[in-house]
């Protein structure tokens, strides 16, 4: 990170660092097509890209301190991979004990061996998360109290990330919740209203309800929500059994904040609300197209309850394979039961970013795999 704002972008090859060259567009080594029409673009038309990869670095970040001090506390202790804080690796298990008697079998021989190279394949892993942890925390305790910017350059779809690749606002749960805006705003007469939808949506609860449910709720639950900021590691611990819990765990703390100011819509707030898009790419086919079926189901038009289109696909394809079924197909027979929101989503998300019917194969058969009952 930046302790200054970056360097505009005024051309594919100057922006961002003061001193490190940095390019436009990421790409693997050896690859030169993108980078060579990139060059010969004619600079106007590059225009509206750098200016909105400028405006991106210029955003201020600060690290939200109360957060930074408990991920510390539970970092010095044993950690706890629960909630993203990696294990030492004294915690990591310890291999079999012992010698195997003169007589073992062959098959007690392979399984010893399979539990050490088990053993030492997840201590490994151990000691690389936390090496990863405290490069990120060592950079959040260094900026502390300091105000710094994150430069921006984007891969060949014109999609934008941060160059630090440590310590960022699109990382882990835990990344995100440590940020929060260096310049505050008031937070207007719905903000805290707002605040609210989006600790509920954190929590992933109600995903299936309409925004006045979710608000609802965030007031149901109020006394946890005070009691998590209040008293994280000794109270009711609300926060940690979300599916995103340190960033509900800022927010709860940015909520008692705003809930106990003499003004709610005064409260100067500079806690970052991250929204998604509901299946960005075919939302943009959806838009192209002036397609409102599929507008529908990517929630382009009003709707008071969320539209899923993962869902509306698997239930398209258990159409298909009823047919299929019935006329005797195999694998079609195999699957009855199996076809779930989760093992469509990644292929249709992928749809829109090129996969290849192989690669959307492979896709699906991980998906599979991973099912315990599946044959």
């Amino acid at each position: 990170p930046m302790l200054c704002p970056p360097l505009p972008w005024t051309s594919p090859h100057t922006g961002a660092f003061l001193l490190s060259p940095t390019k436009l567009m990421r790409s693997l080594e050896g690859t030169v097509q993108h980078q060579r029409l990139l060059d010969s673009c004619p600079p106007a038309d590059l225009h509206g890209a750098l200016d909105a990869l400028t405006q991106l670095g210029n955003c201020a970040w600060r690290v939200n301190g109360r957060v930074l001090d408990l991920v510390l506390e539970l970092f010095t202790a044993k950690g706890c991979p629960h909630l993203g804080v990696p294990a030492p690796a004294s915690e990591a298990p310890r291999p079999p004990d012992g010698r195997l008697p003169p007589g073992a079998s062959p098959a007690q021989k392979a399984e010893v061996r399979r539990e050490l190279a088990r053993c030492l394949k997840v201590a490994r892993e151990m000691h690389s998360l936390r090496s990863d942890a405290l490069y990120r925390l060592s950079l959040a305790q260094h900026l502390r109290h300091r105000v710094f910017w994150l430069p921006h350059n984007m891969d060949f779809r014109g999609r934008t990330y941060p160059c630090p690749p440590h310590f960022h606002h699109l990382g882990s749960d835990l990344a995100r919740a440590l940020l929060e805006f260096a310049q505050g705003r008031p937070l207007g007469a719905r903000g805290l209203d707002w605040l609210k939808v989006h600790l509920v949506n954190l929590t992933g609860l109600k995903k299936r309800e309409s925004l006045q449910a979710r608000l609802a709720f965030a007031d149901e639950v109020m006394k946890d929500i005070l009691d998590s900021a209040d008293r994280p590691m000794t109270g009711r611990k609300w926060w940690m059994q979300v599916d995103e819990p340190w960033q509900a765990l800022a927010c709860c703390m940015e909520i008692a904040r705003a809930v106990r100011a003499p003004d709610p819509a005064a409260y100067v707030s500079h806690f970052p609300v991250h929204q998604d898009g509901s299946c960005n790419g075919l939302q943009h086919y959806a838009a192209l197209g002036r397609d409102s079926v599929g507008a529908a189901s990517v929630n382009l038009l009003p709707s008071d309850v969320p539209q899923d289109v993962y869902s509306g696909v698997a239930a398209q394809v258990e159409v298909f394979r009823r047919q299929d079924a019935k006329r005797g197909v195999g694998v079609a027979q195999v699957l009855e039961g199996f076809i779930s929101r989760k093992v469509v989503k990644q292929t249709v998300m992928t749809v829109v970013y090129g996969v290849t019917r192989y690669g959307g194969r492979l896709q699906i058969e991980r998906r599979l795999r991973e099912l315990s009952d599946f044959p």
